[in-house]
C-alpha cells in the first residue's frame, strides 16, 4: 500500500510540473532587471507599450527523483525567436552544465542529477540569447531561480538529547517538567512533511506531553522522592501531523524527582551523657549530637540552640556545616567545687522550612544533654595588675618594680612559689622573690637600649612544681635625662671668600636619645674655646640654631678651613651638654655666588710660609740628615767589626750548602742555619774557661777547632738536649698525625753515591784536626772551588804561623 501511495505522489508531482509548463507557454511575463526595456530603448513601441523579451515562469524540480531519464525542469524563450533556429540559448551559474543542461535551440532545461532539498533548496542561474551567426546578445542576460520541490523523506529528530529534567516531589498535577523539541528537515512551507506531533510511549502513568509544544507535565500529585527519585520517559515525535504514513523518531527523557522539606528532624535519643575536666579552656568541645532528617541537600540543613537558661550561660552549641552535627562547647570556665553536673536542653530545627508543608507538623525536635564536671588539681591562678609596671631607668639594682599575686583555686589552697621564665629574661635584668612575688631590678636599666620589657612570671604550688601557671608582665622603663644632646650630623658648610656679614651659612639641629615627657628644649651657644671673631651663632628657639658670617670676606691663602665648636645644652633635669664641631670651608665663587672650588691653591713657599713654618721645615730636614749619617756610621762600624770574621762567614756559607745530594747548584737543601741559630758560636769561643789564644790550653784548641771548618769536634761544654727535645716533639707529631706520611726532619749525608769522583767535604765523620788535611786538591775541581781552596789554604797558613 505504501508503494501505491508513493507512486500516486510521484504522479501528482509530475502533473503539477506539466501544468506549470503549460502555464509558461500560455502567458508571457516581463523579466525583472536587465531584461526590462529602459526608456528610449528601441524596444519601446508607440503608445507606451513595451516590447517583451524573455518569457518564462518560476522553475521547480522535484527532489530525490529516481527516474532514468533527465527530469524536465522548464523552458526559457525569447519573443524574438521565430522558430528558425537562428537563436542560441545558454545558461550559466550554479549547476549549469553539470546538474542542469539546456537545449540551445528550444531552450528546454533538464536536471541530470538527483537533488536533495535538505542540502540545497534552490539554484540561481543566468540565461542568454545570442544570434547563432554573429554570437551577439539578442536579449540582456537575465537571472532566474530553480527551486527544489520538497517531499517527505526526513523523519523528525531530537537534536538536543539526551534530555534530563527535574520536578519537585509532591508537585500538583500538570506541573511543567521540561520541553522537548524534534526537528524535521523537510520544507515546513510545503505540505505537512514538517508538521510534528508528540506522544508518550513509556511512563504515561506519571507524565504527559503536549502533542504540539512537547512540554512534559506531571500526571499525578503524589510523586515522592523518598519512594522513587527518578523516572525514564520515552517521547515520540511523528511528522505529517501524525497521519498515516508519517515518519517518526523517539528519545528517552530522564526526570529526576527533587527533594522538598517534607520531613522534620528527629533525635535518635532523648538523652545524652558527656563528661569534661574542670580545667578545660573556654571553647573546648564537650561532645556532638545529631538529629536525623530523611530529606537531602539543603533541606537537611539544621541549626541547633540551647533552650534552658542554665545551659545558655555555661555552654554554647554550634552546627558543623559538613556533618550537620551539634557541637557542644564550653562557654564559661567550669568549676568542680561550684557545680559537678550541668543539664542542657538542645533543640534542632530545619534551617529552610517550606510553608506548603507546615500542616505536616513541627519541623523541630529536642533532646537533653547531661555534662559531668571532673575534678583535677589546678595550678595557681594569677591576679595580674591592671596596668603595666613602671620603673625609673636610674633605679638602683634591687629596687622593687611591683608585686604579682597568684592563688591556688583548689580547696586545699596550697602555698604558691614564684619564678621568672628566663627564656623571656635571658640577661637576668629582673628578679622575683619566690615567696612574695615582688619583682626587683637585677641589673642597671637603660631606657635607650630597651624601653619595654616583656617577661613571663611562673607560679607553682610549693609541693607540686608540675602545676605551673604563666602570666605575661609588661614593664615600662621611665626615662631620665642621662644622655647629652648631640649634633644631628657632622655638619660641614662652605662660604665664599667674598661673603658679606650676616650671611646664613648653616642651620644646626641636634638629637637627644632621651624622651622627656614635656618634650625637648635645647640651647645653643659657641663654646668658650671657640675664640671666634668670624662667625656668630643665633639660637632660633625651635631647637635649631643658625650660623652667620660676622666679617666682610675671607682669604683662602691665609686660612681655608675654620672649625667652629658649638655647645648644646638640653633642658634637664639635670641639664646635660655636649660640644660639636661645624667645619666651615672657604671657597672660591663666581659672580652669582655659586661655589667653584674649595681646594687650597699652591703658592710660592717663600711668599706664603710663616717664620714658624720655615723653622719647623728646617728642623725636619736636619733630623733627616742626622738619621742618614747615623745609619751610614753604623753600617761602617759593623763592616769593620766583621772584618776579622770574614773567614768564619765564608765557612758558615759552606756549612749551609754542604748538601751533596743535589750537587753544588742545589740551594733547596735543608738549611743548617736553622739548627745553628739555636746556640751562639761566639759564646763558645769566649767560654773557654779564661784561657786566651796565647795560653795554648785545651780551651784554646777547642776554639780553634770550632773555627777550622769543615772539620768538627764535639765540645764537652755543648748541651744538645734542646735539639733532642725538638726532634722528639717532631717525631711525636708525625706519629700522631695519621693523615700524612711520617716525614723525617733529617737528611743523610754519609752516602755520596757510587760514581762520584769528588771526595766528601763533610766534617761529620772527620775527626782529624785542620793540620792533618791538605786542601790544595780543591783547586783542581774547577773555577767554582778555586776561591774555596784559597780560603782553606789561607786559614792553614794562619794556623801554622800561630803554632810557630
Amino acid at each position: 500500500m505504501a508503494k501505491g501511495l508513493q507512486g500516486l505522489l510521484w504522479t501528482m508531482l509530475l502533473l503539477f510540473c506539466a501544468i506549470q509548463e503549460l502555464g509558461a507557454w500560455a502567458m508571457h511575463t516581463a523579466v525583472e532587471g536587465r531584461g526590462l526595456g529602459q526608456p528610449g530603448d528601441p524596444a519601446l513601441l508607440a503608445g507606451g507599450r513595451v516590447k517583451r523579451g524573455w518569457v518564462w515562469n518560476q522553475f521547480f524540480v522535484v527532489e530525490e527523483y529516481t527516474g532514468t531519464e533527465p527530469l524536465y525542469v522548464g523552458k526559457i524563450h525569447s519573443d524574438s525567436d521565430e522558430g528558425d533556429g537562428s537563436i542560441k540559448y545558454t545558461i550559466s551559474g550554479e549547476g549549469a552544465g553539470t546538474i542542469f543542461l539546456i537545449d540551445e535551440i528550444t531552450g528546454d532545461i533538464h536536471a541530470t542529477e538527483r537533488l536533495d532539498r535538505e542540502q540545497k533548496t534552490f539554484y540561481t542561474l543566468r540565461a542568454q540569447a545570442r544570434d547563432r551567426q554573429t554570437d551577439q546578445l539578442l536579449e540582456p542576460e537575465s537571472e532566474f531561480i530553480i527551486k527544489v520541490q520538497d517531499i517527505n523523506d526526513s523523519e523528525p529528530r531530537f537534536l538536543e538529547g539526551p534530555y534530563i529534567g527535574s520536578v519537585a516531589e509532591l508537585s500538583p498535577v500538570g506541573t511543567s517538567v521540561m520541553q522537548v523539541m524534534a526537528s524535521d528537515a523537510d520544507d515546513p512551507t510545503y505540505g505537512s512533511s514538517a508538521r510534528v506531533v508528540y506522544s508518550v510511549l513509556e511512563g504515561e502513568q506519571h507524565f504527559t506531553v503536549d502533542s504540539k509544544t512537547g512540554v512534559i507535565r506531571t500526571a499525578v500529585a503524589d510523586l515522592d522522592r523518598e519512594t522513587q527519585d527518578r523516572y525514564e520517559v520515552v517521547i515520540r515525535a511523528t511528522d505529517m501531523a501524525g497521519q498515516l504514513g508519517g515518519l517518526s523518531g523517539s528519545t528517552t527523557v530522564t526526570i529526576v524527582v527533587t527533594d522538598v522539606n517534607d520531613n522534620p528532624p528527629r533525635f535518635p535519643q532523648k538523652m545524652y551523657h558527656f563528661s569534661i575536666v574542670e580545667t578545660a579552656p573556654v571553647g573546648t568541645a564537650i561532645g556532638r549530637v545529631k538529629a536525623e532528617d530523611s530529606d537531602v541537600g539543603e533541606n537537611t540543613d539544621m541549626t541547633y540552640q540551647v533552650k534552658d537558661e542554665e545551659g545558655v550561660e555555661m555552654f554554647k552549641v554550634t552546627t558543623d556545616s559538613n556533618t550537620q552535627e551539634a557541637v557542644i562547647m564550653v562557654q564559661k570556665p567550669l568549676d568542680y567545687e561550684s557545680k559537678k553536673v550541668h543539664t542542657v536542653v538542645v533543640e534542632a530545627l530545619n534551617k529552610f522550612v517550606d510553608p506548603r508543608f507546615v500542616d505536616l507538623g513541627t519541623f523541630r525536635d529536642q533532646t537533653i544533654v547531661r555534662v559531668s564536671v571532673l575534678d583535677v588539681d589546678e595550678p595557681p591562678e594569677f591576679q595580674p595588675p591592671s596596668n603595666p609596671m613602671e620603673v625609673q631607668e636610674d633605679a638602683h639594682v634591687g629596687s622593687v618594680v611591683g608585686v604579682v599575686t597568684a592563688l591556688d583555686p583548689d580547696t586545699a589552697n596550697h602555698p604558691v612559689r614564684y619564678a621568672i621564665d628566663r627564656s623571656t629574661d635571658a640577661e637576668r635584668i629582673f628578679d622575683i622573690d619566690a615567696n612574695t612575688g615582688a619583682i626587683v631590678t637585677g641589673k642597671v636599666l637603660d631606657r635607650e637600649t630597651a624601653g619595654w620589657h616583656n617577661i613571663t612570671v611562673l607560679a607553682m604550688e610549693a609541693d607540686n612544681h608540675s602545676q605551673v601557671s604563666r602570666a605575661s608582665l609588661r614593664i615600662r622603663i621611665l626615662d631620665v635625662n642621662d644622655n647629652p644632646p648631640e649634633l644631628a650630623t657632622p655638619y660641614e658648610a662652605a662660604v665664599c671668600e667674598d661673603a658679606k656679614p650676616g650671611q646664613l651659612i648653616q642651620t644646626i639641629s641636634v638629637v637627644d636619645r632621651d624622651e622627656p615627657q614635656s618634650g625637648h628644649r635645647f640651647y645653643f651657644t659657641l663654646a668658650p674655646e671657640a675664640n671666634n671673631h668670624h662667625f656668630s651663632l643665633l639660637d632660633i628657639k625651635d631647637n635649631t640654631a643658625a650660623v652667620h658670617t660676622q666679617r666682610m670676606g675671607f682669604n683662602r691663602q691665609e686660612q681655608d678651613v675654620y672649625l667652629l665648636p658649638i655647645l648644646v645644652v638640653d633642658s634637664g633635669p639635670p641639664a646635660l651638654s655636649s660640644t660639636g664641631t661645624l667645619t666651615i670651608r672657604i671657597c672660591g665663587c663666581d659672580s652669582d655666588g655659586a661655589i667653584q672650588s674649595c681646594n687650597s691653591t699652591a703658592y710660592v713657599v717663600s711668599a706664603t710660609l710663616s717664620p714658624g713654618a720655615l723653622i719647623a721645615l728646617l728642623v725636619c730636614i736636619l733630623i733627616l740628615v742626622v738619621l742618614v749619617l747615623l745609619i751610614l756610621t753604623l753600617k761602617r762600624h759593623h763592616k769593620s767589626h766583621l772584618t776579622s770574621e770574614d773567614d768564619e762567614d765564608m765557612r758558615d756559607n759552606v756549612i749551609k750548602y754542604n748538601d751533596e745530594g743535589g750537587g753544588e747548584q742545589d740551594t733547596e737543601a735543608y738549611d743548617m742555619s736553622a739548627l745553628r741559630s739555636l746556640y751562639d758560636f761566639s759564646e763558645i769561643k769566649g767560654g773557654d774557661g779564661g784561657g786566651g789564644p796565647g795560653e795554648g790550653g785545651p780551651s784554646g784548641n777547642s776554639a780553634s777547632e770550632l773555627h777550622a771548618l769543615p772539620q768538627w769536634v764535639q765540645s764537652p761544654d755543648l748541651d744538645f738536649s734542646m735539639f733532642r727535645d725538638y726532634i722528639c716533639r717532631k717525631v711525636e707529631q708525625a706519629d700522631e698525625d695519621l693523615s700524612v706520611p711520617p716525614y723525617d726532619s733529617f737528611q743523610t749525608y754519609a752516602f755520596e753515591g757510587s760514581d762520584s769522583p769528588v771526595p766528601s767535604l763533610s766534617s761529620i765523620n772527620t775527626w782529624s784536626s785542620g793540620s792533618e788535611q791538605d786542601f790544595s786538591y780543591l783547586g783542581g775541581w774547577g773555577p767554582r772551588f778555586r776561591q774555596l781552596a784559597a780560603l782553606y789554604a789561607g786559614r792553614r797558613g794562619e794556623e801554622d804561623s800561630e803554632e810557630s
